[in-house]
């Protein structure tokens, strides 16, 4: 790395490689990541939403699951909970 000049250098196999360059594919490097993430959890949201359908249709035979009936009531009853706490 070269003091004083402002711009910071690295060296690959002797030839300079501009602080730019570096910050440059960083930013290509994260910007792909974060696309293969956005990626993978849309496809994994799909394939999860066509699982249940599937379960809802071949198995429920379209009906709504009687533990959905719970959970709601459950999930009711932990609200009017929390609310009195605060």
């Amino acid at each position: 790395m070269r003091k004083g000049t402002g711009t910071h250098v690295a060296k690959t196999d002797n030839k300079p490689i501009s602080g730019n360059l570096i910050s440059d594919i960083r930013r290509l490097i994260e910007t792909a990541r974060h696309n293969v993430s956005v990626t993978v959890n849309t496809g994994l949201t799909i394939l999860y939403w066509q699982i249940g359908n599937r379960i809802r249709q071949d198995i429920l035979k379209e009906k709504r699951a009687e533990y959905g009936k719970e959970i709601v009531a459950t999930l009711s009853q932990s609200a009017i909970e929390s609310a009195r706490i605060f």
